[in-house]
């Protein structure tokens, strides 16, 4: 119940705050529709214009020999962001001093509605309304039709997964996600729509991928074990916007069917700190399970380097028909605080109250605490990305209470531009890995025996062919287990795992060429730095 009030709270001041942001904006728009005073003919200014526009941070535009300022000297100090140079990116051809589009120090960024300094930034932007470091490696296409700003992402992996031990088996399958993106100005903000999908009902095992000790979800009704469930053919369906409120600070409201509550980093797929490995941690469903959530409203503030948020959902996961939409209750609830102090790091923590997530166990309730930092620093020809998770699982139910946590720690290192090595090291607490024969076998009567499972993955891969469009890499990793004696008799005493894969996604955007657009035409100012 106190939870319940703190997110109550948390809705209502955030909704207070987007009611002073529409009032706002519509004082400004009533300020820019004022008719500015006629400039006098003599072209010596005054002293105290001159000190105005002496900002710090900006360039002053070179004065024109005439003594008649051009239109385009009269900027009322809305400052339009330099045009590119032609034939810079496809994507960026025929864009305007007033695109949304715009260079944000070494990264890129659409602009929250006119605003010149308050800014999305892409590299920020992780799963739902999540932030993952700014400075991340941008992977898509992007073009601009009209007054809409298009984006694409995708990644696809392809080959041999082999499981080891008694359990374990071998398949041929793909991982695989698609997600467009598209931006548009709307009023004195930003509408941002959003969609993601997934071929892995088609490119899984009907029962899901192989993958020792993981467990989640259903399949013909029974618990998912030592399987990965595929993912849903919708992943995301959403839109939202956002409303500056100042120059430092946001209101957003963000709608999903399906859609990503507050709650949890990143969703693995989308953290640069997991890229190149083709699994999903094991703690998945201990910190960012959440992602496929079939009706979620989020809304919440950011100032600064900060950002506080609270969503109502749907906490039901996913069933077992991958192509449908699905219709719960929506009597679940998260929050989620945000720490962003400069481009390479993130920090979050969030909690959240999940209501009878698990078609298994239709009387439990969840209560989820998570913490992250994910770390991401640009290299010379290259890039390193670092993320600690940990996720706590506190369930209940009629008779029957436990806790499980996870802790993760994976890294990615991007070295000599073509090469990769990555990690992940994972401890997880596992209370359904038996069935009911496995308990007979082990002489165990508990029915959620919990235990201590450690997975260490070490790999690597190489880009073999990049274009301007498309990335195709080889890769493969090696998995080793950590598990209590008494599971010896069905995983054996030391299973081993290994992928031999192709990875296939659109090639790095290159922001050493972009910054070109950063130099301005005559009489156009820089664009300052994000505050």
């Amino acid at each position: 119940m106190k939870f319940k009030r703190i997110v109550l709270l948390i809705v209502i001041a955030v909704m207070v705050g987007g009611s002073f942001a529409v009032s706002a904006q519509q004082d400004m728009q009533n300020m820019r529709g004022r008719q500015m005073p006629t400039p006098s003919p003599n072209s010596q200014a005054s002293p105290q214009p001159k000190m105005d526009m002496n900002m710090p941070g900006m360039q002053r535009p070179t004065p024109s020999p005439n003594p008649q300022a051009s239109p385009q000297q009269k900027m009322d100090m809305n400052m339009p962001m330099a045009s590119p140079s032609p034939g810079e990116t496809s994507g960026m051809k025929g864009m305007d001093p007033n695109s949304m589009v715009i260079m944000s120090g070494d990264s890129m960024a659409v602009r929250v509605g006119d605003s010149d300094v308050n800014l999305l930034e892409c590299g920020q932007m992780g799963s739902g309304t999540s932030w993952a470091p700014a400075s991340s490696q941008l992977h898509m296409y992007d073009k601009l039709s009209g007054d809409w700003v298009l984006m694409f992402h995708f990644n696809v992996i392809i080959g041999v997964n082999s499981q080891g031990g008694p359990r374990g088996l071998t398949k041929f399958e793909s991982a695989n996600w698609f997600m467009p993106m598209a931006f548009h100005k709307l009023g004195g903000g930003t509408l941002q729509l959003r969609g993601m999908f997934s071929a892995e009902p088609f490119t899984f095992a009907r029962g899901g991928s192989p993958q020792l000790f993981q467990t989640g979800e259903t399949y013909k009704g029974r618990p998912l074990i030592d399987r990965q469930h595929p993912h849903d053919l919708f992943m995301e369906l959403s839109a939202q916007y956002t409303l500056p409120l100042g120059e430092r600070g946001t209101w957003f409201t963000y709608f999903g069917y399906p859609g990503e509550p507050a709650l949890g980093p990143p969703a693995f797929m989308h953290r640069e700190s997991a890229s190149e490995n083709p699994a999903a941690a094991l703690a998945h469903h201990l910190q960012d399970s959440t992602h496929i959530s079939f009706g979620v409203l989020t809304t919440g503030l950011t100032y600064r380097w900060f950002k506080l948020e609270g969503s109502i959902f749907n906490g039901r996961e996913p069933d077992e028909d991958r192509y449908n939409f699905e219709a719960h209750t929506w009597n679940s609830r998260s929050a989620r605080f945000s720490f962003a102090p400069n481009n390479n790091w993130t920090m979050q923590v969030s909690y959240g109250f999940l209501r009878k997530p698990e078609a298994a166990e239709p009387t439990a309730d969840i209560r989820r605490a998570t913490a992250s930092i994910q770390y991401n620093k640009p290299i010379n020809r290259g890039n390193w990305a670092t993320s600690l998770i940990w996720g706590r699982n506190h369930t209940s139910s009629p008779g029957e209470l436990h806790n499980l946590n996870g802790y993760t720690a994976e890294s990615t290192v991007n070295f000599l531009d073509k090469n990769y090595l990555y990690t992940r090291l994972e401890l997880v607490d596992k209370n359904e890995l038996l069935r009911p024969a496995d308990r007979a076998l082990l002489g165990i009567k508990d029915d959620h025996s919990s235990f201590r499972i450690g997975a260490y993955t070490f790999g690597g891969s190489r880009d073999i062919w990049n274009t301007d469009k498309l990335s195709v890499a080889i890769g493969s990793d090696v998995t080793f287990y950590s598990k209590p004696p008494v599971l010896d008799r069905i995983y054996g005493n030391n299973p081993v795992s290994w992928r031999l894969f192709l990875r296939l996604r659109p090639s790095k955007m290159d922001m050493a060429r972009m910054k070109g657009m950063g130099n301005p035409k005559m009489g156009e100012e820089k664009m300052p730095p994000k505050p």
